[in-house]
């Protein structure tokens, strides 16, 4: 068993994430890590301080603050221990795996009372629930290399090509007479075809400016994962021009395909112009058959220069070709966010699936989005 730390944690505590849990809020080990040591900070003798440190850790996504506030008032109002109460119960041991340069051993902790919990995680677990605009430059070069393990694809759609099949729709025509004509001309045996199935096209737009900076250098990692080694995906840039990256990105090197995304975008960290870029995607590449019955994902904060007319105008002829459109706004995480930007409120109406892309957790549920 590798190296383990001992931390403790109050059993009511614990109890009160379960909790949330049992009633649909989607809470991270690493977001209840956060909790406690929020709790380190602040300490658990005042309500107000324990209230706080849960809202800004575990209810991150808005549509969780009107349960998480629900179950804070039964949990610390009912009869079993009150708030103030709470350091004069026995606390409960935690143990949780580090990573060590250690040899693992077979041999347990001693010193470990029943009242201990096993807690295993890796490192890993851990920093997918942090956000890329708090990962040092280690953290994030871990959670590439998680990306890059990702099975990005696009739903199946039917094929116009028929593939043979038992027990088909279609009568296989050619394939019937010759099998006849071997034994004499009579159809003893039938042959049928069903329209066959191929992978919808993914389109990829990336923000590259200032406003997204902080992530985008994230995600153009994510961007580079859905592309290397596959086909029927397509990257861009949107920043003040629009950027086709699809073959700087296709490299499996990620170094080597992030260098050359790096000299072929002249706009990273500038201005915005989504509408703009949008219009160019359509005109140029997308009503023209990119987009056509494709998924596109649009990473953006929404914030735009220009008109917000033409960013509304370009949306809905995307959202007419598109098969489905995913947003993904790193902001959506934020306690307490809401769409005002004028850029991301005119483009609302015609997204399919508005996600955030603010950690690795977030990232994943984009995959599974796109790939269901």
């Amino acid at each position: 068993m590798s190296l383990s730390l001992e931390r403790t944690i109050d059993r009511h505590l614990v109890e009160f994430v379960e909790t949330l849990r049992k009633k649909g809020i989607s809470i991270s080990l690493g977001s209840t890590l956060e909790f406690g040591r929020a709790l380190a900070e602040t300490g658990i003798n005042r309500r107000e301080s324990v209230y706080w440190s849960g809202r800004a850790t575990l209810a991150i996504q808005p549509e969780d603050i009107e349960i998480y506030d629900q179950v804070f008032d039964q949990h610390w109002n009912r009869e079993t221990p009150q708030l103030e109460e709470v350091p004069d119960l026995n606390p409960l041991t935690l143990l949780f795996d580090e990573p060590s340069e250690l040899p693992e051993t077979e041999e347990e902790p001693t010193g470990i009372t029943e009242e201990a919990i096993n807690v295993r995680y890796s490192r890993t677990e851990i920093l997918a629930g942090k956000d890329f605009a708090k990962c040092t430059e280690e953290e994030l070069e871990e959670l590439y290399k998680v990306m890059k393990q990702l099975r990005l694809h696009g739903q199946n759609k039917r094929s116009r090509r028929l593939k043979t099949s038992r027990n088909g729709r279609y009568l296989d025509l050619r394939r019937t007479m010759k099998a006849a004509l071997r034994i004499g001309g009579d159809p003893i045996q039938l042959f049928f075809q069903n329209p066959g199935e191929r992978p919808r096209r993914l389109v990829l737009l990336l923000d590259v400016s200032g406003s997204m900076e902080t992530y985008a250098r994230s995600l153009i990692r994510f961007v580079h994962a859905a592309i290397a080694g596959r086909n029927q995906v397509e990257a861009f840039t949107l920043g003040t021009r629009l950027t086709r990256l699809t073959r700087e990105l296709s490299s499996r090197d990620p170094d080597v395909a992030l260098s050359r995304a790096a000299q072929t975008v002249p706009d990273w960290s500038g201005g915005t112009r989504l509408g703009e870029g949008l219009r160019l995607f359509n005109d140029e590449w997308g009503i023209r058959g990119m987009a056509r019955g494709a998924t596109v994902v649009i990473l953006s904060d929404g914030w735009d220069r220009g008109e917000t007319e033409i960013l509304e105008e370009q949306m809905e002829r995307l959202s007419r070709v598109s098969h489905q459109i995913v947003w993904v706004n790193p902001l959506k995480a934020t306690p307490g966010y809401e769409p005002l930007a004028k850029g991301m409120s005119a483009a609302l109406p015609y997204i399919d699936h508005f996600l955030a892309g603010h950690n690795l957790v977030s990232l994943q549920t984009l995959t599974k989005v796109i790939s269901e």
